[in-house]
C-alpha cells in the first residue's frame, strides 16, 4: 500500500519547499534530468516544439553535460531533433563524446526508428532509449526493444496536444488518445514513461499538473517523468507531491530560473 503522502493530497497541503524536500529525501527522492536537445550538434531548446523558434545556448553539449555532472546531477536527457524531425538517429557522434566524457546515466530519444537506430543509440553510451512516434506507427517493433532489451532500458514516449498523441517530432498529431495508449502499452510491460505536454513546452508558465495527476491515479505503478513547461521549484514541488518518478528540466536551467544547486537538493 501506498503511503498517504503520495495519494496527491500532500500537493494540496501547500507545504513549504524545504520541508517537502525533506519529506522526499526520507520517503524517495525526485529524479532531476536536465535536458539537452540537439540540433546540428548544438545545445538548443525549442518553444512548444516549434521548430523556427528555436534558441541556440551552446555549440558544446559536452561542456553543458559536464556542467550538470560537476554539480552533482546523475541523469542526463538527450534528443535528437534532427533525428526526432527527419527520422533515424542522426546526433549519435555527440551521444559518444557526452557517454564517453562523463559518467552520466543517459537517455536518448529522437528519431528512433529502427533496430539499427536502437543498436547505434546503446553502443553509443544510451543508459536508456525513448521510441514515441515508433510506439504509434510500428508497435510490433517497440515491442520487440521491450521484450529483448526490458522495461529498465526501454522508455515509452508519451509527448501529447490536449489528450492525443503527438508524433515525428511534435510535428504530426496521431488518433492515439494518451490515457488509453498509456494503459495499453503499461500492460504490455512498459515501467517508464516520459510525458511531455507539447503546448506547455518551452513557456516557462508552469507544468501539465492535473495530466500529470491523472496518469498517476490511472497508472500509479508506471514510473512518470514529467516534462515541459517547469519553470521554478513550485513545478518541482508539485511534481514531487504527486510522486513523479522524475522531472525533465530544460529552459529554466538555460534562462537562470533554476540554479543546479537547487535541483540538486532534490536528489538523494
Amino acid at each position: 500500500m501506498r503511503p498517504a503522502i503520495f495519494d496527491g493530497r500532500l500537493a494540496a497541503a501547500r507545504l513549504p519547499g524545504p520541508y517537502l524536500r525533506g519529506l522526499i529525501k526520507i520517503l524517495r527522492p525526485l529524479h532531476i534530468i536536465p535536458a539537452i536537445d540537439l540540433i546540428d550538434g548544438k545545445c538548443v531548446r525549442l518553444t512548444q516544439g516549434d521548430y523556427d523558434r528555436k534558441t541556440i545556448y551552446n555549440e558544446d553539449p559536452l561542456a553543458v553535460a559536464r556542467e550538470f555532472e560537476a554539480a552533482g546531477l546523475k541523469r542526463l536527457h538527450v534528443v535528437d531533433l534532427d533525428g526526432a524531425r527527419g527520422g533515424g538517429i542522426v546526433n549519435h557522434k555527440v551521444l559518444e563524446k557526452i557517454a564517453g566524457g562523463t559518467s552520466l546515466h543517459v537517455d536518448w530519444g529522437g528519431g528512433m526508428k529502427s533496430d539499427e537506430d536502437l543498436r547505434i543509440a546503446f553502443e553509443a553510451g544510451a543508459t536508456q532509449v525513448t521510441g514515441g512516434t515508433i510506439a504509434v506507427k510500428r508497435p510490433e517493433v517497440f515491442l520487440g526493444w521491450l521484450e529483448r532489451f526490458g522495461a529498465e532500458k526501454i522508455i515509452l514516449g508519451t509527448d501529447v496536444r490536449g489528450t492525443k498523441i503527438a508524433v515525428s517530432g511534435w510535428e504530426e498529431a496521431s488518433d492515439r488518445e494518451l490515457f488509453e495508449f498509456l494503459e495499453d502499452y503499461v500492460a504490455k510491460g512498459v515501467r517508464y514513461t516520459i510525458c511531455t505536454d507539447v503546448s506547455k513546452d518551452g513557456l516557462l508558465q508552469g507544468t501539465a499538473r492535473e495530466l500529470y495527476a491523472r496518469i498517476r491515479r490511472e497508472q500509479p505503478d508506471v514510473h512518470l517523468i514529467a516534462s515541459g513547461g517547469v519553470a521554478d521549484t513550485t513545478d518541482l514541488d508539485a511534481m514531487a507531491a504527486l510522486d513523479c518518478f522524475g522531472v525533465i528540466v530544460g529552459k529554466a536551467i538555460y534562462e537562470g530560473r533554476i540554479s543546479l544547486e537547487e535541483l540538486v537538493g532534490y536528489q538523494e
